[in-house]
């Protein structure tokens, strides 16, 4: 796929066109058999194997040893896929793969592509392959799994199926989680780049995604306050990737079974929350100040149910705890992190506010808009 640059040398041993490959090239740079357009992996790989096993007479019953071998500047992921197809492709041809093995085994240095070699094998040859050795690089065995195990799935969680009387408050209460779902959709590169810099960068990308997943939710899903949160639970489980997928469902979950057996008051939805964000420091192990979401919660769940115990309805606690959580989140940019990817940024991190704890001022301040 492209050529290596020699140090002595100071520049590379041979030049490629734009979309142009060479096949059959030496490990040095040797010319090669002939060069041709890109292709996709499959098509490369089934053009080099080709080659092999009409050159070498490999046919339907031989048994074989396969290596796929990266160059030195192929990631594995690109060999696994050329794998994949080269395992295919003998399968297709009733050839029998004994051992496979896939890595960097012989390199040119940071030479992008790879080699594909098959050995006819028999019992000894395979006892010779499967010996011990001292060998450092040498990748073991390389048994091929041949029979596929199929694994049947555990059935579903059963899901809301409705209730005869939707509850007066629902509507609204669907409403805000689309709500929330139109705010991370529009806060997503946002997200993106708060976590790239103290962290994998993925949260704006995973929040977008629970958002699609809250507005597929079916109908059914918002009769009732403690069943939407389970619906609500279960799919940013699911769509939601990271630790921030299971600490919001622990959190929904949690909150909804409170509220299962609760009149759907202030009081119960201000408790419901406290609940849920004990749930997501139970899981995490974080506490205020350790640069978290759980400084945004925290002071929100603290100032939520003071607010509402004071008598003040439900949007004006929510608007201070809003508030508090916005202070929470404003202060983690001083913190040095604890736990998750970030703390092994240490005092690097700091400067930035922490991407968990602005995603909850984010989503609070879209659910008080649309509370009003």
């Amino acid at each position: 796929l492209g050529p290596c640059t020699v140090p002595a040398a100071g520049r590379p041993g041979f030049t490629l066109g734009e979309g142009e490959v060479e096949l059959g090239l030496g490990i040095h740079g040797e010319q090669g058999v002939r060069r041709v357009a890109l292709q996709p992996a499959d098509a490369l790989a089934d053009t080099m194997l080709s080659t092999i096993v009409e050159d070498r007479k490999v046919g339907r019953g031989d048994r074989v040893a396969l290596m796929v071998n990266g160059l030195g500047g192929t990631p594995p992921m690109e060999l696994a896929i050329v794998t994949r197809r080269a395992l295919a492709f003998l399968a297709e041809r009733g050839v029998t793969v004994e051992r496979a093995w896939q890595g960097t085994f012989l390199s040119a240095l940071e030479m992008p592509g790879c080699s594909l070699t098959l050995l006819k094998v028999d019992d000894a040859r395979l006892a010779r392959l499967d010996a011990p050795t001292e060998a450092p690089a040498w990748p073991g065995r390389g048994r091929v799994v041949t029979r596929r195990q199929v694994v049947p799935t555990r059935a579903a969680l059963p899901t809301v199926k409705g209730h005869p009387k939707p509850q007066p408050e629902m509507p609204q209460v669907r409403a805000a989680a689309l709500a929330v779902a139109d705010a991370w959709d529009a806060a997503e590169a946002r997200l993106t780049e708060l976590d790239s810099k103290a962290g994998d960068g993925d949260l704006g990308l995973s929040l977008a995604r629970g958002a699609a997943a809250i507005r597929a939710l079916p109908e059914g899903a918002w009769a009732t306050p403690s069943g939407a949160l389970t619906e609500l639970g279960q799919a940013l489980r699911r769509s939601i990737g990271g630790s921030s997928g299971p600490f919001y469902a622990t959190a929904l979950l949690r909150a909804a079974r409170f509220l299962a057996s609760k009149p759907s008051d202030a009081a119960a939805w201000a408790k419901a929350f406290e609940v849920g964000v004990e749930a997501v420091s139970e899981l995490g192990g974080a506490r205020p100040g350790d640069r978290t979401m759980v400084d945004a919660l925290h002071p929100a769940a603290v100032s939520l149910v003071r607010a509402v115990r004071e008598g003040k309805t439900l949007g004006e606690a929510w608007a201070e705890a809003t508030h508090a959580a916005e202070q929470g989140a404003e202060a983690t940019a001083s913190m040095s992190p604890r736990l998750g990817r970030a703390s092994y940024l240490g005092e690097r991190a700091k400067g930035v506010p922490d991407a968990g704890a602005v995603a909850v001022v984010i989503w609070m301040k879209a659910l008080g808009a649309r509370a009003g």
